[in-house]
């Protein structure tokens, strides 16, 4: 926030606070709390799944809850109820999930996985 760039953004910013990480246990009550806010039962997230989102948001609350969106979203986009760990791997393996250091990848490499998931998409729901 520091930078020039960002001081429009910072000057929106009213009010700020550090959050320490949760442990497991507090993440995974979170996770659920929120799914109890929408409405939403506790199974639809499997235990395997729902464990994988916990670790990896790493304690963070917007990790935590930005990843269970994602995966939310993708399962109706694969006209699933339920979400399992393949859904959560599906989401995680998406570009801006990945560690800074996994992100070098080329230009190629990334047209050539868009053209491969637009193949397989068109194959899902042909």
């Amino acid at each position: 926030m520091a930078l020039r760039v960002n001081l429009d953004l910072k000057s929106r910013v009213t009010y700020s606070v550090i959050l320490r990480k949760l442990n497991p246990e507090q993440m995974e009550h979170f996770i659920l709390s929120q799914l109890d806010q929408v409405g939403l039962p506790h199974s639809v997230f499997t235990e395997n799944a729902l464990a994988l989102i916990v670790r990896s948001a790493e304690g963070v609350l917007r990790r935590a809850r930005n990843l269970a969106l994602s995966c939310l979203l993708e399962a109706v986009r694969s006209h699933k109820k339920t979400i399992d760990i393949d859904n959560v791997n599906r989401v995680l393996i998406q570009p801006h999930w990945r560690i800074e250091n996994d992100r070098r990848i080329s230009c190629d490499s990334i047209m050539a996985y868009d053209m491969f998931s637009k193949v397989r998409f068109k194959r899902t729901f042909s």
